[in-house]
């Protein structure tokens, strides 16, 4: 299994128009976060969590040639607004493209998107989109593997975590419910949100983040989702062993979770 971080940013992206701080100014490539999203390889194909706003030019960086299967944690603008540059690899499969979100985020696609769910004149090309439902806890098939979406909490807003074999992605996120916890337990690699160091109503501050990760005990975790208050080489100095700050561009691999369960491996 392989998982590239498309972007690792806020909604604001990093670095934000007309603030001249030393993060946005930058010469560190890490520095740069386009806003969150990643891609994971699986047998059947490549499933994308998230549509922001970035995902042409991000794929196009990371060398994304086709998506079989999209997944959404929830449908804040900067996790949504590229939904319609899936059309293009509509073009690439040769049909339409699942998109895999509990009831209400589809609904919020419905209202948000309406051109692409309504008759009438599709000029450049609509994007071809099935609006698949999915329920946290209830484990679905999807590219040859089984995925398990995940209830956690982004302020008091419902979000859809994602637990793939050993691997877990959980963005967006200030508090993890104790019956995913417990489903979180046992991980080789988990993708977390945390924001910055200082204290936010509605995300994980970096310390919060340590602290979960310090309970899961996965094999090694990656922090996402930061401002610019975040320098990616300080904070990755300074942060416990195991634990690193992820960005746009990274790369993960990982045996597939049909690869461990046939030679009887555990994470």
């Amino acid at each position: 299994m392989r998982v590239v971080c498309l972007g690792t940013g806020t909604s604001y992206g990093v670095p934000m128009p007309g603030c001249r701080c030393g993060v946005c100014t930058s010469s560190d490539i890490r520095n740069r976060r386009n806003r969150c999203s990643i891609v994971v390889t699986l047998p059947g194909g490549n499933l994308l969590i998230d549509t922001p706003p970035e995902l042409r030019l991000s794929c196009l960086r990371d060398n994304i040639s086709r998506i079989e299967a999209v997944a959404l944690t929830h449908t804040h603008a900067d996790h949504i607004m590229g939904m319609d540059d899936i059309r293009r690899f509509n073009d690439v499969v040769g049909g339409h493209i699942p998109i895999h979100a509990e009831p209400g985020f589809l609904d919020d696609l419905r209202r948000v998107f309406q051109y692409v769910f309504v008759s009438g004149q599709a000029g450049g090309g609509k994007p071809k989109l099935d609006l698949t439902p999915i329920v946290p806890g209830a484990t679905l098939s999807l590219l040859g593997a089984s995925v398990l979406p995940l209830r956690v909490y982004h302020g008091d807003l419902p979000i859809t975590a994602f637990r793939i074999g050993c691997f877990a992605y959980v963005t967006d996120v200030s508090r993890i419910p104790d019956a995913t916890l417990q489903e979180l337990q046992g991980l080789d690699t988990l993708i977390l949100g945390a924001i910055r160091d200082q204290p936010h109503s509605t995300h994980f501050s970096i310390s919060q983040a340590i602290e979960v990760i310090e309970q899961l005990k996965p094999r090694r975790a990656f922090l996402t989702h930061m401002t610019h208050d975040v320098e990616h080489g300080e904070l990755s100095a300074r942060l416990p062993a195991g634990i690193q700050p992820a960005y746009d561009g990274l790369v993960l691999t990982m045996p597939s979770p049909m690869l461990r369960m046939q030679q009887g491996l555990g994470c």
